[in-house]
């Protein structure tokens, strides 16, 4: 059986990582298609995306805000829905809750 992590994010912290993700599952589920997701929220999903091993790429040119869409459909679809960082250069790239609570060299 595998080890408890703990994740801590700027804005909040879990006792483990199945927690984390159960948390950002429900945040996901929330919101219809399309919809950007709240003020508060997003300062969440900043916080998490900060995990991401490709979070400069994933940044771009900075972010507005968030919105829940589908997948894109050239990777695997793991599920009918997904968080995509909104840009100010107005464009999107979608980011995988998945990806950000992988094991990090510093948990």
């Amino acid at each position: 059986m595998g080890q408890v992590r703990k994740i801590s994010l700027k804005t909040r912290s879990f006792d483990k990582a199945g927690d984390a993700a159960a948390f950002f599952r429900s945040m996901l589920n929330q919101y219809r298609i399309g919809e950007r997701v709240s003020s508060q929220d997003a300062a969440d999903l900043s916080a998490l995306l900060e995990r991401h091993n490709e979070r400069d790429d994933k940044i771009g040119s900075g972010i507005v805000g968030f919105e829940v869409n589908r997948p894109p459909t050239d990777v695997p679809q793991f599920s009918e829905r997904c968080f995509w960082v909104v840009r100010s250069d107005e464009t999107k790239v979608d980011f995988s809750i998945g990806h950000c609570l992988e094991r990090k060299p510093y948990d």
